[in-house]
Parts: structure tokens; C-alpha cells; sequence
């Protein structure tokens, strides 16, 4: 179904807790925007984020997303001061480097329009294309650093904002369209496959499972929102 079709949509969107879906596009922008920090692991573990993340369909991805990440969370212990130990926040900050940041070329690079490009090049037409899309949508984000707009940790921070708006206005039809929008010609053509690159490489099932649980999220939302990701060649 395309992104016009918006009726049978509608009805699909008024059974969702989309504060929850807030909750859930929060935590993959804070894991996915930056290297991991100490409290954000101890939070995720205190408050058992793996059993409480939704099963949605029960699809694999879910299931074995939540047992990675549930694991990794589980067997890492606290000292008396409920920190992680040293070495294993340096092992999270390895992964995260090489999946997502650097140095060198990252195994499963989080801008779009690497995916997108021929080329392979940051901040290219598609960016271009993302950067009018927000601005016709009044959308702003506040970055603690300059990076290229389209990181997918970004897009998260977009879809949080976007949620709890729609949680507040159920019937905030422009509102629902523009996620839809968003969803089918910005993020859904290459998200998947850099969540599938994530998986592929990642050296921690922290990283394995939250990889997992953000590809079955999209999953979840392309089938809440009644779309297809626009049909489009990816270059790695």
C-alpha cells in the first residue's frame, strides 16, 4: 500500500501506545548517536529494557534481539557503587567505533546517503532531499555536534518527538502522514540494511541484540503505518 493510502492506516494507528513507541525510538537514538556511556548500560540494565521491550509480532528478530541484549545485560555485573567495570565499558565503546563511527571506514556506517550514492558519498542528493523535507515539516534538531543530518540515531530523535506528538493529538492526520512520509522515502530504503550490517559485525551481543531490536521496530512501524520503502539500489 502506498503512503496515500491513509484510511486503513488510520485505523491500524489508533490501537498503538505511542508513548511507548516515544520510549522505544528514544533509547536506539541515545544507543545509536554516540558512544556508549557508563550510566546509559546501568539504566538500560536496572530497568531490564530487554523484558520490557514490546514482543510486537514475534517475529525472530525480536525474539533473538531481546535474548542478546537480555543476556549481555544480565551477566555484566555492578560493583557496590552500581558501575560497570572498566573493561567492559571500553568493549562497548570499541564496538561502537567500529560499527558506527570509526577510526577508518565504519563496518555499518549510519548516514544514509552512504547507502544511497553511487558514489557512496556523505551528505549527497539524498541528504539534500532530507534537509527540504524537515524544513517544509518545521522539524529542528539539536545536535551536541556537527554531523551529516541523515544518521540514522538522528532519525530516531525525529520519530521520539514525532511520537509524542501524536500521542497527544491521536488525530493529528498531517502529523501521521508526515511519519509516513519520513518513513518510506528517507528512512526505510537503506535503515534496514545498516541494522543488518550492524548485526553482522558487531563484536558484543549488546550491539548484536539492539541491532536486531531496531531492525523488527521498523519492521513494526512499516506495518503500523501501511507502507513500502520506495523501491531504491543500495551500494553496500
Amino acid at each position: 500500500m502506498s503512503v496515500n493510502a491513509t484510511t486503513d492506516a488510520n485505523v491500524c494507528l489508533a490501537t498503538i501506545d505511542f508513548l511507548e513507541y516515544q520510549g522505544l525510538a528514544r533509547i536506539l537514538h541515545h544507543c545509536l548517536i554516540r558512544y556508549p556511556e557508563q550510566k546509559l548500560i546501568q539504566d538500560l540494565k536496572e530497568c531490564d529494557i530487554a523484558g520490557s521491550w514490546p514482543e510486537f509480532g514475534l517475529r525472530e528478530q525480536n525474539r533473538a534481539g531481546r535474548q542478546l541484549l537480555g543476556g549481555y545485560l544480565q551477566q555484566m555485573t555492578l560493583n557496590a557503587m552500581g558501575e560497570m567495570d572498566a573493561a567492559t565499558l571500553i568493549e562497548l565503546k570499541l564496538d561502537y567505533g567500529q560499527l558506527f563511527f570509526g577510526p577508518g571506514e565504519p563496518n555499518a556506517v549510519p548516514q544514509g546517503s552512504v547507502y544511497l550514492s553511487e558514489e557512496q558519498l556523505f551528505n549527497d542528493r539524498s541528504t539534500m532531499a532530507l534537509i527540504d523535507f524537515y524544513r517544509a515539516n518545521g522539524i529542528e534538531l539539536q545536535m551536541d555536534f556537527p554531523q551529516p543530518i541523515d544518521h540514522i540515531g538522528l532519525f530516531f530523535a525525529v520519530l521520539d518527538q514525532s511520537f509524542g506528538r501524536l500521542a497527544a493529538e491521536p488525530n493529528n492526520q498531517s502529523l501521521a502522514r508526515m511519519i509516513q512520509v519520513l518513513l518510506q522515502l528517507h528512512l526505510l530504503p537503506w535503515a534496514f540494511r545498516c541494522f543488518e550490517l550492524a548485526h553482522q559485525y558487531a563484536a558484543t551481543d549488546f550491539y548484536r541484540g539492539l541491532a536486531l531490536l531496531g531492525y523488527d521496530f521498523l519492521q513494526q512501524l512499516q506495518q503500523d503505518f501501511q507502507i513500502l520503502p520506495i523501491a531504491t539500489r543500495l551500494y553496500r
